[in-house]
C-alpha cells in the first residue's frame, strides 16, 4: 500500500453530477483549497460519446456502466431489473437520457421542513439551479409548446441546457394529444411547477450532450482529478476521517472527505469503513466503528413502463434515416466535423408531462396512507405521475424494430411509497451491495400504477392522434385492472433515480445517516453529498437534484471554512 505524497484540503469521492459540482465549487472558492476528485471509472473523454441524438445508447457501453442489477423483485414476477449506474467522469450524466427537470418547489420546501433547514428550500435551491446552468431558450418552432421566463433560469453556469435546435415533425402531434385530452401545456417545466405537458429541456447544446465533466473544464491547478481509482474505504483515526484507500494507494485530507459515490455505492464505502448497521457489519467480519442503522435503508426510485404504437409512416420521416445505414454514417461524419446534421434532430427533442389525478386520490389505497403523506401529495405543485412522448425504444431493444414509424410513450410512477434497501453481500469492498428497491410492494403503488397507465391509454386514443395509430406494439392485454397491473410487473423498468440510502435528517432522527451539513453522524470530517442523502424523492429526473445537492454541499463547506474570505 502506497500513500500519496501530497495532502489535500478536501477529497471528493465520485465524479458524477454531485461530485463534479461539489469539487468545482470548492476549487473555485477564493482561498483555492487543494481538492482531489477521485473517480472509480475512466475519463470518458471520447468526443463521440457526446452526440446528442445518440445519448440513448451510451448506457450500453460496459466501460461507462457498472451494470448493476436488482435482486429478484417479488412483485415484478421475480425479475432482476437493470439498475444501471454511470461509470467514469460524468457518472450518471454520461449515460442518462438527458432530460433536465428540476422538480416541484414543494419538493424542496418539504426537504427543508423535514430537516428543519431553509438551506434546502425552494428559494435557495432555485438560486443554485440558476447559478449552475447556462440556459439556451432558442426554439425552432412557435412558442405554443415552450415559452420560459428568463428570470427562472441562469446564463453563466457550467451546465448548458435547452431545447433541441430542430424537432421531428410529429412532436407537436403528441403534445396536442395531451392538450386535446384536457391537460394544459406547461411552457416551462423548470419554473418550480412541473404540472402539465411540456417540450422538454435537455442537457445538450448545439448538438452536443452536456455532462458533469463540463464543470471541470479549465479547472485550476488546485483541483486534481484522478480516474480509475475506486475507493474501497475511508481511512479513520478513531472516529475522525483522515483520508481514503483505493486499490493500492492512500490519499489524505486535512479537512474533509466527502463521499459522492451515489445511492448504490456511497453506503458500501461507509459499510466497509465500519460505519453502518452493526449486525450486518459483524456478519462479514467488518470491525464496527460506528453503529448507524440508517445506512443502506430508505431506498426509493421512479420507474416506468412503455406504450409503443405503430404509426402511419406519413406522420414522420424516421424510416428514411434509421433504415438507411449510409445516411446514418454520413450524419455521424457530419457531426464529427461540426456537431450538426441529422444526429441533432432525430431522438433529440422529447415531451414530458407531470400530472395529478383525482382517480388516485379517491382510492381506498390513497386514503389509507398516513395523513402527512396525503397532505404532501395534495400540495399544489406535487404530481402523482409523469408521461413522456418520443421515447426511442429502438436504441434499447433494436432487434424488435424494423419499422421506425412508431411512437414510444411511457408512464412513470412518482412518489412511490414502497421503501427498499441496499445491503452487504460480501466482506470484499470490490463486490457490489445487494439492491432491493421492493418495487410495487406497497398497495398504493399498485393502485396508482393502474390508474396512471389507464390515463396514458386514454390520451393515446384521442381522435386527432389515434387516427394515425396502426397498432399497439407493446401494451397490456386489455384495459382491465388485472392486465394493466400484470403489464407493470412484466415491463417495469427503473428510471435510475435511486435516492435516500443515507438519508439526511434532524438531530436524533432514527432514520438519518447525515445531518444538514452533510456530516456522517458520529464521525468527524466525513460527509456525503449525493442522491443518497436526499430525504425526498424529488418529482423530476434526478440528475438535476444531484447537481444541486453537490452545489449545496459546496456552499455549506465554503461558508463553514470561510473559503470565500480573502
Amino acid at each position: 500500500m502506497t500513500s500519496s505524497k501530497d495532502n489535500y484540503d478536501f477529497i471528493v469521492v465520485g465524479g458524477g453530477p454531485a461530485g463534479c459540482a461539489l469539487a468545482a465549487g470548492l476549487a473555485k472558492s477564493a482561498q483555492r483549497p487543494k481538492v482531489l476528485l477521485l473517480e472509480a471509472g475512466g475519463r470518458n473523454d471520447d468526443r463521440t460519446l457526446r452526440v446528442e441524438g445518440k445519448r440513448w445508447m451510451t448506457f450500453q457501453d460496459r466501460n461507462m456502466n457498472w451494470g448493476y442489477k436488482t435482486i429478484p423483485q417479488e412483485h415484478c414476477n421475480g425479475r432482476e431489473l437493470d439498475y444501471s449506474r454511470g461509470k467514469g467522469l460524468g457518472g450518471g450524466s454520461a449515460i442518462n437520457f438527458g432530460v433536465y427537470a428540476v422538480g416541484a418547489r414543494d419538493d424542496y420546501d418539504e426537504w427543508a421542513s423535514t430537516v428543519d433547514d431553509d438551506t434546502f428550500g425552494w428559494k435557495e435551491m432555485h438560486n443554485r439551479f440558476k447559478n449552475l446552468e447556462t440556459f439556451h431558450p432558442a426554439l425552432p418552432e412557435n412558442q405554443k409548446y415552450a415559452n420560459p421566463v428568463t428570470s427562472d433560469h441562469g446564463d453563466s453556469g457550467g451546465l448548458r441546457v435547452g431545447y433541441a435546435e430542430d424537432w421531428e415533425k410529429d412532436i407537436s402531434v403528441s403534445l396536442d394529444a395531451f392538450e386535446a385530452a384536457g391537460h394544459r401545456l406547461n411552457l416551462d417545466h423548470n419554473s418550480g411547477n412541473p404540472l402539465g405537458m411540456a417540450a422538454t429541456i435537455s442537457t445538450a447544446y448545439k448538438g452536443k450532450r452536456t455532462t458533469a465533466v463540463d464543470f471541470l473544464e479549465g479547472a485550476a491547478g488546485n483541483l486534481v482529478i484522478v480516474t480509475d481509482s475506486p475507493v474501497r474505504r475511508v481511512l479513520l483515526e478513531g472516529k475522525r476521517a483522515i483520508g481514503v484507500e483505493t486499490q493500492g494507494k492512500q490519499y489524505f485530507a486535512s479537512r474533509d472527505v466527502i463521499i459522492s459515490a451515489g445511492t448504490l455505492d456511497a453506503p458500501k464505502i461507509l459499510m466497509h469503513s465500519g460505519i453502518g448497521p452493526a449486525a450486518d457489519l459483524e456478519k462479514f467480519n467488518i470491525p464496527v466503528v460506528n453503529d448507524l442503522p440508517a445506512v443502506g435503508q430508505g431506498l426509493r426510485d421512479h420507474y416506468f413502463v412503455p406504450l409503443i404504437l405503430a404509426r402511419n409512416p406519413e406522420t414522420n420521416d424516421r424510416n428514411a434515416f434509421f433504415k438507411d445505414p449510409a445516411a446514418m454514417e454520413a450524419a455521424t461524419k457530419q457531426w464529427e466535423d461540426d456537431s450538426t446534421g441529422p444526429w441533432t434532430l432525430y431522438s433529440c427533442q422529447v415531451g414530458c408531462g407531470w400530472f395529478k389525478s383525482d382517480r388516485i386520490t379517491s382510492t381506498p389505497e390513497f386514503k389509507a396512507l398516513p395523513a402527512s403523506v396525503q397532505e404532501f401529495l395534495n400540495r399544489e405543485t406535487i404530481p402523482h405521475y409523469e408521461m413522456i412522448s418520443h421515447l426511442p425504444m429502438h436504441f434499447m431493444i433494436p432487434e424488435m424494430f424494423k419499422d421506425y414509424s412508431y411512437l414510444g410513450l411511457a408512464a412513470f410512477m412518482m412518489n412511490e411509497q414502497s421503501l427498499g434497501e441496499v445491503r452487504l453481500q460480501s466482506s470484499d469492498p470490490d463486490v457490489p451491495l445487494l439492491f432491493n428497491p421492493r418495487f410495487l410492494e406497497d398497495p398504493f403503488d399498485r393502485r396508482a400504477c393502474i390508474e396512471i397507465y389507464r390515463h396514458l391509454l386514454e390520451v393515446s386514443r384521442q381522435e386527432s392522434f389515434a387516427k394515425d395509430t396502426v397498432s399497439t406494439l407493446i401494451g397490456p392485454a386489455s384495459d382491465s385492472d388485472e392486465d394493466i397491473l400484470q403489464f407493470w410487473k412484466n415491463y417495469l423498468s427503473s428510471s435510475w433515480h435511486m435516492t435516500g440510502t443515507l438519508k439526511m435528517g434532524k438531530a436524533g432522527a432514527s432514520d438519518a445517516a447525515v445531518d444538514t451539513h452533510f456530516r456522517v453522524l458520529g464521525i468527524e470530517n466525513l460527509r456525503v453529498a449525493d442522491m443518497s442523502v436526499v430525504p425526498v424523492l424529488t418529482n423530476n429526473h434526478t440528475q438535476a437534484t444531484a447537481y444541486v445537492t453537490g452545489a449545496t454541499c459546496a456552499d455549506v463547506l465554503i461558508k463553514e471554512y470561510g473559503l470565500d474570505e480573502q
